[in-house]
C-alpha cells in the first residue's frame, strides 16, 4: 500500500492527512491516561461495581481504538480523496459504518477484522453493550449501518482491507493485556454511560493538533510517541492534577480570612465521606468561601480532582469567577489552575480573554498564539473538563439531559466537586433535571454541595431523598444548617452570628410614579436606595419616572449619565453596569455619604456585592424577597440619619391578589393562558399571598432567626393547602391550573433526563440544548458588526433579545446599526429595535 492509499483519520483544509491508525492510537492513548487518573479510576470502579484489572482497562482501550473504524469505508475516504468515487447511496456516517463493519467482520471468516471481533465476543456481554456508546463519541447515539454487503469494494486507488489488517496488528501489539484470559467486562449501565463520555472526551483531546501532529505514515515507534503526547495533553489540559498541591487546607489559605464563621466551620468539619452536603445560611454569610474550603479539603484528600461552581445566571457567574480565581491562587500558589468562565460565547481563563480565529483557534490577549493549557475554555462542550470552572447551572444540567455531548459533560463532571449555589431558584422542571443530575453524579461516587439562603423543606427533602416533614417539624429545623444524607442537620454551636432586624412595610400600589417619588425623597436624605422591580418593563418605567421628576443626578451614573440595571443590555455593557451598581452601593466603610438610586430587575437580587440603606421592592415569593433583603444593610457601615435600621418597603398589587386568579398578570405576579398553558414569572399565588400575610403579621423581621419560619409559612404544602381551602372558588380553580402546569413541567423533566442507571439509549429525544435546560424559549443572540458603539460610549458586540419579542424564525438579515447621540437603532428582517441607556426596546415595523 502506498502512502496515498493509506486510510486517513483526520484531514485539514491544507490537504494534510493524519493516518487513521495513528488517530485511533491517539484517542486510545488519551483514554488510557484518563482512566489512569486516580479519581476517574475510582469513579469507573464505582460505576462498574468492581475494580478494573489491567486486562479490563486494555480491553476497553481496544474498543476505544476502534471508535473510528468505520472511516475505513471507501465512501468515507472519498470525502478527502477526489480520486475515489462517491458512495452510490449518499454520504457515509463513519460511526454507523463502524458498527456495520464489525457486524460483517463477525460473520465473514475472511474479513481482516474477523479474528479481532472473535476475541471481542469472548469478553462478555459488556463488550456489545460498550460498542455502540463508543461509536457515539460525536455526542449522540448512532444507528448501525444497514449496508448488507459482506465486503466493500477494493480498488487500485484504495484497499481498505489492508488498512483494516494494519489496525488489527496494531491492536494486538499495543494492548497485549487485552488478549489474555480474564473476567468478562463489566455490564452495569452507569459504567457503560461513563465509558461513553470518557471516549468522547478522549476523542476531543486526541483530535487536537497542538498535542498530536499529523502523521500520514506512522511507523512502529508511533505507539510510544502517541502515549507520550497523550500524557502531555492530559497534564496540559489540567485533567491530570498530580503536579498540583494545595498550600494548606486551613480556612485562611482558601478565603484570605483568618477565621471561619459558624456555618463555614461546620462545613469544614463535615466528614469527607459525605458525598452530598447542603448548606443553608443567610445571604452574605460566606457560603462561597465555605464551598471553596470544602473543595480544598476534598482535593487534598484525593476525593475530587476539580470543581464546577454553578450559579443561576451569567451575571452571577461573571461576578463569582474573579473571586474563585483569586481563591485558587491562594490555594495552589504560583502553579494555580486558571478558573474558566463557563459562559458560551465567551472565552475566559483566569485573567485572560480569548478571541476566536479562523480555523476555530483562539488568540489569548496575554500572548500571541493559542494556549493549550486553556483548552477547556475554548469551547462550551469542554468547559467541565477544566480543573476549576465557574458558570451557569445550565452547563451542568446539559450533562443530565438527552442532548448532544451529554455523556462527555457528565464524564468530565464526574471527577469534580459540583457546587450549586442558589439551588432554591430552580423551577419544577429544573428541579427534576437537577435531581437526575445529582442522582447520576453521586451514584458513581461523585461529590456535590448545594447552597441556599432560603431552601424550603419540600426541595431539601427531594435532594436528600428524605420524607417531607410536617409543618411544625419543618419550622423547628435549625437555621443556619448543614445537611447530609447521614445527618439530619448539623448543630451549629454559637448560633447564626449577626442578627439583622428589618422593618417591613407594604404599599397598596406597584405604580412607578409614587415609587419614584419615595425613592427620590430617600436619596435626598443621603440614603443609597435599591429599587428592584419584578419586570424589566416596570424597571424602565420607574427609571423614566425619576428622570421626568428631575432626579437624573440621583440615579446610578455610568459614563457621564444615568443608568439602570436589567437583562436587556449588551453583554459588554452588563459588565460595566455590574461595576456601576457595585460602585453606587459600595460595601466599603469609606464610601461617600451621598444619596443615590439604583433601579433594576431581578438581576440585582444575587451575586452583586452591593449594600443599600433602604430597599423598595415589588412583592414576590418569600424566598426571593429574603434574597432581595440580603442586599440591604449587608455590612456594618455608617448610615445616614433615619436609616440606621434596615427598612424594606414592599409594593403590593392594587386591588389585592385575589383578582390575579382569573388568571391575570400584574408586574410579574400571576400569569396568563397561552394555548392552554399557564405562563408567567411568579405564578404560585398561594406563596405570594402567604408572603404578603407574613409582611402584615410581622412588622419586624429578624434575619436570619425568622428565615426558616418565613419560608415554611409561605411554601410548605400543608400551609398552602389550608390557604386554598380557605379561599375556595377561583383560588381552587387557579390552583388546579397551576398544579397541571407543575405536573407537566415535572413530566417534561422526567422525559428529557438521561437515565444513567438504564441502558444506553438508541436515540436522543432532542438536540435543542437551550430549550432543554429551562422551560420556555431562549431569545435569539445577535452579533453586531464590529465597531458598533453602545449608548455608554463603548464597543458592543452581542445582544440577546427577549423570546416573546420574536414570533417565529428571526431573519439573519441584520442591518448595520444606525448610530445616533445616545445609542443606535437596528433592524433584523422587518423588525426594528432601539438600544439606549434604558436598554433594548422594540420599534414599529420598518418603513419601506
Amino acid at each position: 500500500m502506498t502512502l496515498f492509499d493509506k486510510p486517513w483519520g483526520k484531514t485539514n483544509s491544507a490537504g494534510q492527512r493524519h493516518a487513521l491508525s495513528a488517530h485511533s492510537m491517539d484517542v486510545a492513548a488519551v483514554f488510557e491516561r484518563l482512566i489512569a487518573q486516580p479519581v476517574i479510576a475510582t469513579r469507573l470502579a464505582q460505576a462498574a461495581e468492581r475494580g478494573l484489572s489491567e486486562s479490563d482497562r486494555a480491553r476497553i482501550a481496544v474498543l476505544v481504538f476502534l471508535h473510528d473504524v468505520g472511516k475505513l469505508h471507501p465512501g468515507f475516504q472519498a470525502n478527502a480523496r477526489p480520486d475515489l468515487p462517491r458512495w452510490p447511496s449518499g454520504p457515509v456516517s463513519h460511526s454507523s459504518a463502524g458498527a456495520g463493519l464489525l457486524t460483517l467482520a463477525f460473520k465473514d471468516r475472511n474479513h481482516p477484522l474477523n479474528d479481532i471481533v472473535a476475541e471481542l465476543v469472548t469478553w462478555g456481554e459488556g463488550t456489545a453493550d460498550l460498542l455502540m456508546p463508543i461509536f457515539a463519541h460525536h455526542g449522540r447515539p448512532v444507528q448501525p449501518s444497514m449496508d448488507k454487503k459482506a465486503d466493500w469494494p477494493v480498488s487500485n486507488a484504495y484497499d481498505w482491507r489492508t488498512g483494516a489488517s494494519t489496525m488489527a496488528l496494531i491492536l494486538r501489539d499495543a494492548f497485549p493485556a487485552a488478549f489474555l484470559q480474564a473476567n468478562a467486562l463489566p455490564e452495569p449501565p452507569a459504567f457503560i454511560h461513563l465509558v461513553a463520555g470518557l471516549t468522547a472526551l478522549a476523542d476531543w483531546i486526541g483530535s487536537d493538533v497542538r498535542f498530536f501532529e499529523f502523521n500520514p505514515d506512522p511507523d512502529s515507534t508511533y505507539q510510544a510517541q502517541s502515549r507520550a503526547a497523550a500524557q502531555r495533553a492530559v497534564e496540559t489540559i489540567g485533567v491530570d492534577v498530580a503536579s498540583l498541591d494545595v498550600t494548606s487546607t486551613n480556612f485562611a489559605a482558601v478565603s484570605g480570612f483568618s477565621t471561619p464563621n459558624t456555618a463555614q466551620k461546620t462545613v469544614g468539619q463535615t466528614d469527607p465521606s459525605n458525598q452530598l452536603v447542603i448548606l443553608e445560611a443567610e445571604t452574605g454569610s460566606g457560603k462561597t468561601e465555605a464551598a471553596l474550603w470544602r473543595f480544598a479539603q476534598l482535593f487534598a484528600a484525593g476525593q475530587v480532582s476539580g470543581m464546577y461552581f454553578a450559579v443561576p445566571t451569567r451575571a452571577a457567574a461573571r461576578q463569582l469567577h474573579e473571586r474563585v480565581n483569586r481563591s485558587m491562587q491562594l490555594l495552589f500558589g504560583q502553579h494555580a489552575p486558571e478558573a474558566v468562565l463557563a459562559i458560551p460565547g465567551l472565552r475566559v481563563a483566569g485573567d485572560a480573554t480569548g478571541q476566536i480565529l479562523p480555523g476555530f483557534e483562539t488568540r489569548w490577549d496575554d500572548q500571541c498564539g493559542p494556549a493549550a493549557s486553556r483548552w477547556a475554555a475554548e469551547h462550551a462542550t469542554r468547559f467541565l473538563a477544566a480543573t476549576v470552572a465557574v458558570g451557569t447551572i445550565d452547563q451542568a444540567m446539559l450533562s443530565a439531559l438527552q442532548v448532544k455531548h451529554a455523556h462527555l459533560r457528565g464524564a468530565a463532571l464526574a471527577r469534580n466537586l459540583l457546587v450549586i449555589d442558589e439551588v432554591h431558584a430552580s423551577d419544577s422542571y429544573m428541579t427534576e433535571v437537577v435531581s437526575a443530575l445529582l442522582h447520576g453524579h453521586l451514584a458513581i461516587g461523585g461529590y456535590a454541595m448545594l447552597m441556599s439562603a432560603t431552601l424550603g423543606s419540600r426541595a431539601r427533602a427531594r435532594y436528600l431523598g428524605a420524607a417531607q416533614p410536617n409543618y411544625d417539624n419543618a419550622v423547628a429545623a435549625p437555621y443556619p444548617a448543614v445537611w447530609t444524607k447521614a445527618q439530619a442537620a448539623s448543630d451549629m454551636a454559637g448560633g447564626p452570628g449577626r442578627v439583622k432586624v428589618v422593618e417591613m412595610e407594604s404599599r397598596p400600589s406597584m405604580a412607578a410614579q409614587p415609587l419614584a417619588s419615595e425613592a427620590m425623597a430617600a436619596a435626598k436624605d443621603g440614603a443609597r436606595v435599591l429599587v428592584i422591580r419584578n419586570t424589566v418593563t416596570e424597571a424602565i418605567a420607574t427609571f423614566q419616572a425619576v428622570l421626568q421628576a428631575g432626579g437624573s443626578a440621583l440615579l446610578m451614573q455610568m459614563n457621564g449619565g444615568p443608568a439602570l440595571h436589567h437583562s436587556r443590555f449588551a453583554s459588554e455593557d452588563r459588565k460595566l453596569l455590574d461595576a456601576a451598581a457595585e460602585g453606587a452601593l459600595a460595601t466599603a466603610a469609606c464610601r461617600p455619604q451621598v444619596g443615590c438610586i439604583v433601579i433594576g430587575s431581578q438581576t440585582l437580587e444575587q451575586s452583586l456585592d452591593i449594600d443599600a440603606d433602604i430597599l423598595l421592592t415589588d412583592l414576590c415569593p418569600v424566598d426571593v424577597l429574603l434574597q432581595r433583603i440580603g442586599r440591604l444593610h449587608r455590612h456594618i457601615l455608617p448610615r445616614p440619619a433615619g436609616y440606621a435600621v434596615p427598612r424594606a418597603v414592599v409594593l403590593c398589587p392594587e386591588g389585592g391578589i385575589d383578582r390575579l386568579t382569573k388568571p391575570m398578570f400584574d408586574n410579574g405576579l400571576g400569569g396568563w393562558n397561552d394555548a392552554g398553558s399557564l405562563q408567567g414569572i411568579y405564578t404560585d399565588l398561594a406563596a405570594i399571598e402567604l408572603t404578603r400575610r407574613q409582611i402584615s403579621a410581622h412588622s419586624v423581621w429578624q434575619i436570619p432567626a425568622m428565615n426558616r419560619a418565613l419560608v415554611e409559612s409561605a411554601t410548605h404544602p400543608d400551609v398552602q393547602a389550608a390557604l386554598i381551602k380557605e379561599k375556595g372558588g377561583d383560588w381552587e380553580a387557579y390552583q388546579r391550573t397551576l398544579a397541571g402546569k407543575t405536573a407537566a413541567e415535572r413530566m417534561a423533566g422526567q422525559l428529557n433526563v438521561l437515565q444513567r442507571d438504564k441502558a444506553f439509549p438508541d436515540r436522543f429525544k432532542s438536540d435543542d440544548e437551550q430549550v432543554m435546560t429551562r422551560l420556555g424559549a431562549q431569545g435569539p443572540s445577535l452579533t453586531l458588526p464590529e465597531g458598533t458603539i453602545g449608548p455608554f460610549g463603548t464597543l458592543v458586540r452581542t445582544i440577546v433579545l427577549p423570546a416573546h419579542w420574536v414570533h417565529g424564525p428571526l431573519s439573519d438579515d441584520l442591518l448595520a446599526p444606525v448610530q445616533f447621540d445616545g445609542g443606535f437603532e437596528f433592524a433584523v428582517g422587518e423588525k426594528m429595535f432601539r438600544y439606549t441607556r434604558a436598554g433594548v426596546d422594540r420599534l414599529s415595523v420598518k418603513s419601506a
